[in-house]
């Protein structure tokens, strides 16, 4: 076991890390004798808050609340969120092994000798959110189709993957996935989490610390136990400035300008133009819903909905046909028992009513953004044609 174990000397702390094999029943045992043997003042476990609350409270999704979800516009987040737990699943499937068990060993063994259980992992919305600050238009759809391909795309794991993935937590395995694709997002998704990891470690009460580590965060924190991290700079989300808010409006007002011009020298063609952009948006918007498989009134809905959303910054189509389809289709206890079930296939997606109105609701919006595009540029050839 000490080859998995590394003692450190911080100052007046003595720390000592154990890096496990997230799937390995040996690991488990390892964490469980290393605690109890070492009687520590504080136990650290790479889990945040939602990891710890998901583990132990396993009935939580039968608490949200998906209306609130949409209206707080965090559909996004936890559709990503959801990927990210499909994925690991997958993964665990593999190995036949439930994900995070050293974790539960690490939480159990510091009860039982009355160690300060310390919960060092960075928040996982916050990481996916900084990521999102850190990439463009293009960068947020190769994301998007990256998370989507990892469980739709590649059904099959081969023995060498699940070999390599030994050693990472399932969802490091998740996140380094993308870092090998963005490379210039390692710093958001690794880096970081090891600063944060090995700061909250430091942190820790009393002068006997052992943190519960997937082993490819060792090194790193090894590293970082020795620097000073700001936790709070870590958790900043950047808010964006307040003139990029002002320039939400000048397209929808450009737009209307156009068009009541057009309408003032050419009536026809201005008719023209509000049918094209009343259609383009409309269409492509209720096939997003369709394609999400929407109760009809919600691709309804997101046709009716979509191009007046689109002349507003402050709304967006798939918030009013994913509450239709919330309010129509209300996910019952069942839907929420399977949601861990049904995260693993494709069809699980499309087929629980929980995700399929996350679902809706980002094809909606997505519908609704190529139709914006494609619209506006209708107008616009409409527009230049009258004034030639």
């Amino acid at each position: 076991m000490e080859t998995n174990v590394h003692r450190l000397q911080v100052g007046e702390k003595e720390i000592i890390l154990i890096g496990t094999a997230h799937v390995s029943p040996k690991s488990v045992e390892e964490v469980k004798e290393l605690i109890e043997s070492e009687n520590p003042d504080s136990v650290c476990i790479e889990l945040c808050q939602g990891r710890y609350n998901s583990i132990v409270n396993k009935d939580q999704w039968q608490n949200t609340d998906i209306g609130k979800i949409i209206k707080e516009k965090q559909t996004m987040l936890l559709l990503a969120t959801l990927i990210m737990s499909s994925f690991q699943k997958r993964i665990a499937k593999g190995f036949e092994v439930a994900p995070g068990q050293e974790m539960i060993q690490g939480m159990e063994s510091a009860e039982k000798v009355g160690a300060q259980l310390v919960l060092a992992d960075r928040d996982i919305t916050i990481t996916l959110k900084r990521l999102w600050e850190k990439v463009g238009l293009k960068g947020k759809a190769q994301i998007v189709y990256e998370l989507f391909s990892s469980i739709f795309f590649s059904e099959e794991i081969t023995e060498k993957d699940l070999e390599e993935m030994k050693s990472q937590d399932m969802l490091d395995a998740a996140l380094n996935s993308l870092s090998e694709s963005f490379p210039e997002l390692k710093a958001v998704l690794i880096d970081e989490r090891d600063q944060y990891l090995a700061q909250k470690i430091k942190n820790a009460p009393g002068k006997k610390v052992i943190a519960v580590l997937g082993a490819g965060h060792v090194p790193g924190i090894k590293e970082e136990l020795y620097k000073e991290n700001d936790l709070k700079k870590l958790s900043t989300l950047k808010s964006g400035p307040k003139v990029s808010k002002a320039w939400l409006w000048v397209f929808p007002v450009l737009l209307l300008g156009i068009i009541a011009f057009t309408m003032k020298n050419d009536l026809p063609s201005g008719i023209d133009q509000l049918i094209a952009w009343f259609l383009w948006n409309g269409s492509l918007s209720a096939l997003g819903a369709a394609i999400a498989l929407a109760h009809p009134l919600a691709i309804l809905t997101a046709f009716v909905v979509a191009p007046i959303s689109s002349l507003n910054p402050l709304l967006a189509a798939g918030w009013f046909s994913g509450l239709t389809e919330a309010y129509l289709r209300k996910p019952n206890v069942s839907d929420f028992h399977k949601i861990s079930d049904d995260l693993v296939s494709f069809k699980g997606f499309w087929k629980n009513r929980v995700t399929r109105i996350l679902l809706v609701v980002a094809l909606s919006n997505l519908g609704s953004g190529i139709g914006t595009f494609l619209g506006g540029a209708h107008v616009l050839k409409i527009f230049v044609d009258v004034i030639k």
